[in-house]
């Protein structure tokens, strides 16, 4: 191998490594408004965030495909805290690339009938910088596992991204109940 060579490689490698990588919208940040068509307890749903913000704050969670263990998982936790999230005023919505048809059953079967999901639309995917992407950069049509908690004001106030299902429910309760506070 010559020095040039070994150079291009340690260049490229470098530039792979210190690439920014693409991150969620910081807290801080205004959240985009947005209208999605779900489901809530089986039956179709419409969803303005602008409208659930005047009640109080919008848990917004990003997961990546309905009825996939982890996402079921997740369900599961969100809907056994549901009485908490709504004793803190919140709102909570699951987001994913679904169609309505999916989120209807979904809804019931792993939403246990208690909170709604919505599908996100490519814009909506990209608003909020939750595209999962391949290895390669190239887009795998799901969104990543990414919860926001957003203000009454419209202002994100806590972000959580994560592939693992489990930290998601406690970190935005907390947050929820810490905007009450």
């Amino acid at each position: 191998m010559t020095i040039r060579t070994l150079f291009a490689a340690a260049a490229a490698f470098a530039v792979s490594v210190s690439a920014p990588a693409l991150a969620e919208l910081p807290t801080g940040a205004r959240a985009p408004d947005f209208a999605a068509q779900g489901a809530l307890a089986g039956k179709p749903f419409s969803f303005k965030l602008h409208q659930a913000l005047k009640r109080g704050p919008v848990v917004l969670y990003f997961y990546p495909k309905a009825f996939t263990q982890g996402c079921t998982l997740e369900a599961h936790a969100f809907a056994e805290a549901t009485a908490q999230f709504k004793a803190a005023g919140a709102t909570v919505i699951g987001m994913s690339n679904d169609d309505v048809a999916t989120l209807q059953k979904f809804s019931t079967e792993a939403c246990r009938d208690k909170f709604a999901v919505a599908s996100a639309s490519p814009a909506l995917i990209k608003a909020y910088d939750v595209d999962l992407r391949k290895p390669d950069g190239s887009s795998t049509g799901l969104t990543k596992r990414t919860s926001y908690v957003i203000a009454r004001n419209g202002k994100i106030v806590m972000v959580h991204s994560d592939m693992d299902y489990r930290d998601h429910v406690k970190m935005t309760l907390a947050a929820v109940r810490k905007l009450k506070g």
